[in-house]
């Protein structure tokens, strides 16, 4: 178990390098400069030496290779820089704007799953073959539904038509409602689709008969023998979803004006405040391998199959 643990933290180390190595070299071969965008300025008066030295300052004139090997330094001792565009530090910037987009994240993700799990369930108890068809159908239409316009829609129908929720000057938790709804549906079809489809596959499995046989019912077979059996490959698809949840939090966050790692990006995006950029990248990519991990491990705890002998190899 203990080479196992070891074995996924080396390629999780190795995929964090390798979307750092990535990242950082896209964007240093994109066009424009953020240095020359904001000294160039000539309301700020600045002198051609002057801007050199500003350049130097943020190392922008060294060897790329030189500054590939000082930022990697620096983001291993959890130094990500200055920001160009406002001068602070970067770890400044994301400690204000990160929280706000996490809590969103993971409200739409206990939203996404309570309504997948809720399709599943109702999916899996309903005799009705027409209704059960509209259950199997609810997953592919909410996937379809691009986040973006399921947001504008529900201001234009829960805010300005029936005036429900507000979506100017808002409560701190009363604004949340609509971005957490909107973050939810599209992440929840998935989720749902892989439920519903393992529900139907482990209903057919000969231990489920011998339950109806002893005269289970079809709720106490499908909670208490067949959930746990089906909820294996919605988990794995829940660790991939995580990328997905943060770049539609992303998408949420500037379709509502709320402040976060999405608002975040559209300025660095803006200003081609590249050290901004990486270090969103970065911890973006940390946040999906960390929850994929944690998928891994919790496969021995769901399932005592799983568990490796203390001697297994990778």
């Amino acid at each position: 178990m203990h080479r196992y643990l070891y074995g996924r933290l080396g390629q999780a180390l190795l995929v964090l390098w390798a979307a750092f190595t990535l990242s950082f070299f896209l964007l240093q071969v994109l066009p424009g400069d953020a240095i020359l965008i904001k000294f160039q300025n000539p309301d700020m008066g600045l002198s051609p030496a002057q801007i050199a030295d500003m350049r130097a300052v943020y190392g922008a004139d060294a060897p790329l290779w030189r500054q590939y090997l000082h930022t990697l330094v620096d983001f291993i001792r959890g130094d990500f820089g200055y920001s160009v565009q406002t001068g602070v530090p970067v770890a400044q910037l994301l400690t204000t704007n990160l929280p706000p987009t996490l809590r969103l994240a993971v409200c739409g993700f206990l939203l996404a799953a309570i309504l997948a799990g809720g399709m599943a369930l109702l999916a899996g108890l309903t005799s009705v073959r027409w209704l059960r068809g509209i259950w199997h159908a609810l997953p592919s239409m909410f996937i379809s539904v691009p986040t973006f316009w399921l947001g504008i829609v529900l201001i234009q129908v829960f805010s300005f038509r029936l005036k429900w929720v507000p979506v100017i000057n808002p409560g701190e938790w009363a604004g949340l409602i609509l971005p957490i709804l909107t973050l939810a549906v599209p992440i929840c079809a998935p989720l749902a689709q892989i439920l519903i489809r393992s529900i139907d596959e482990v209903q057919t499995l000969p231990f489920v008969a011998v339950a109806r046989a002893k005269g289970a019912s079809r709720a106490g077979v499908l909670w208490r023998h067949v959930a746990r059996n089906a909820v294996l490959p919605a988990l794995t698809i829940a660790g991939l979803l995580f990328g997905e949840l943060i770049a539609g939090a992303l998408i949420t966050e500037t379709v509502f004006g709320l402040n976060g790692l999405g608002q975040l990006t559209q300025q660095a995006v803006n200003n081609q405040d590249v050290a901004v950029l990486q270090a969103i990248v970065v911890i973006s990519a940390t946040a999906f391998v960390a929850i994929n991990l944690l998928v891994d491990l919790l496969y021995p705890l769901l399932d005592p199959r799983l568990k490796m002998p203390a001697g297994a190899a990778l």
